[in-house]
């Protein structure tokens, strides 16, 4: 796979066609620019190089692009997905699933975060019921992860402030993801 580097409006473009959680930059673009795996719909190959490579004196830059992060966290703050569901355990649940679909590695890091007294976050219930009495362990779907569940809105703010932190996210975005519990 390939990085390339975009200015900050194109970043916010492709990041807006965004029509599912968890679709890839590429997946975007793919749909954007009509290529379907490595060839164009007027049906010319997609797989030449479209420059020469750098000179051997030119730095070779590999940037990359998280339009899938953004886009997907985007979903969530602008639609109606939160807004439908009726408790903020089912909304906690859907970000987290949304944080993990948009970088697993980046959330399983995060995950390590840990109370004065609990675990949040483990890959299995026996080990969230060991570290408190009433924690409550439900699975995050689509993930491997269970999270405790018996805590008020106030601390999954929290730990979800914490977890977005961990992943490297901007204090605007975790701040508009945390009202939405």
């Amino acid at each position: 796979m390939k990085t390339i580097e975009v200015d900050e409006d194109l970043y916010r473009y492709i990041a807006s066609q965004t029509q599912h959680i968890g679709e890839s930059a590429s997946d975007i673009l793919r749909r954007l620019l009509g290529v379907e795996g490595g060839v164009a719909l007027d049906g010319t190959s997609v797989d030449e190089p479209v420059a020469a490579p750098p000179a051997a004196s030119e730095p070779v830059v590999e940037p990359t692009v998280d339009a899938p992060i953004a886009a997907s966290l985007q979903q969530l703050l602008d639609g109606e997905l939160l807004s439908q569901r009726e408790s903020a355990i089912e909304r906690f649940m859907l970000i987290l699933t949304a944080l993990y679909q948009s970088d697993a590695e980046a959330f399983t890091r995060a995950t390590e975060i840990k109370g004065r007294k609990r675990t949040y976050f483990s890959r299995s219930e026996e080990e969230l019921l060991a570290s408190g009495n009433t924690t409550k362990p439900k699975p995050v779907p689509g993930t491997p992860y269970w999270v405790i569940s018996n805590t008020n809105t106030g601390r999954k703010r929290n730990i979800l402030a914490q977890l977005m932190e961990c992943m490297g996210h901007d204090a605007e975005t975790i701040a508009r993801l945390c009202d939405k519990i």
